[in-house]
């Protein structure tokens, strides 16, 4: 596994992050043993990083669970706090968090989203407080753009942002991530394969269980669900060529940019989270960049 430190001065994390959406029931019904084996894997494996939040459903009591018998010690732990970011929000989602993770401390606690109806000011103060009080060694902020992360910087310095960003969504190209780079904030990527839309396993009509996210998504229904996968197809040829997967391709292609510190997936059994793994020594020649760029031409929402 290759590492690359997040932020300015912070901790040097590996370049591919489990990301816990899925272990906690968001694309379907997981068996608890089943979640279990796939964090220790992700850990046996190089997979140091996990991520977290308060609104992933189950995934913070699957973690803790997971992480008991010395696999705590062994990784880097990041959750955040969602929805609601008054101080005693943020008070009072760590504290279950903690609970919930049976931890003491993370290592990265992040505010999930911008909500204008809590003054950021009060938010990150509150963050950094609990950062002073050694709840959590570091700090950062998820889908913030570039306007939004220079309003919370101004307050509180923080090591990350936790953007969208795939193949298919690459609006933070725009400004976010020359922000990033100036500053010194580390980005994790998530959803890099477009909640499985680049990962080529996936036919034009399938249908997903209705206990899966994807069973309401416009992405997922119909011509649009095509025309992602037509692109996708196209794509698995450029993989095929470079004896990778499509998954692979897709988490390598956001490692080229030195922004981005950590690519976060899911993942629902220990055979994917090798497949992750495979990942992390992939490059691209020019060529092979500029080919892939043409076909994403193609794709529906483009930048």
């Amino acid at each position: 596994m290759n590492y690359r430190q997040l932020g300015k001065d912070g901790a040097d994390i590996p370049v591919i992050g489990l990301g816990a959406w899925p272990i906690g029931g968001g694309m379907g019904n997981m068996d608890d043993r089943d979640c279990i084996d796939t964090v220790r894997t992700a850990i046996d494996s190089g997979i140091t990083l996990l991520d977290t939040a308060q609104a992933y459903r189950t995934s913070e009591a699957t973690l803790g669970r997971a992480l008991k018998d010395g696999y705590r010690e062994r990784c880097f732990l990041a959750t955040k706090v969602s929805r609601q970011y008054s101080r005693g929000d943020i008070e009072n989602a760590i504290e279950n968090s903690l609970r919930n993770l049976d931890v003491d401390c993370v290592d990265l606690y992040q505010i999930h989203s911008w909500n204008p109806q809590y003054p950021i000011e009060e938010s990150m103060e509150t963050m950094a407080r609990l950062q002073e009080q050694g709840k959590t060694r570091f700090i950062g902020v998820s889908n913030f753009n570039a306007t939004q992360m220079q309003q919370a910087y101004n307050i509180a310095p923080f090591h990350s942002n936790q953007p969208r960003y795939n193949m298919f969504d690459r609006n933070i190209e725009a400004e976010d991530l020359d922000f990033c780079r100036q500053t010194g904030i580390g980005i994790l990527a998530h959803s890099p394969l477009g909640k499985g839309l680049l990962t080529g396993k996936y036919a034009p009509g399938y249908v997903f269980s209705e206990d899966d996210e994807r069973a309401g998504s416009p992405r997922f229904q119909g011509d649009l669900f095509a025309r992602y996968l037509a692109v996708a197809d196209e794509l698995k040829s450029v993989a095929a060529e470079k004896d990778i997967t499509m998954v692979q391709l897709a988490i390598a292609w956001l490692l080229r940019r030195e922004e981005v510190t950590c690519v976060l997936v899911g993942a629902k059994n220990s055979d994917q989270v090798k497949e992750h793994v495979g990942a992390a020594d992939v490059e691209f020649s020019d060529d092979e960049l500029e080919r892939i760029e043409k076909i994403l031409q193609d794709a529906p929402d483009g930048r």
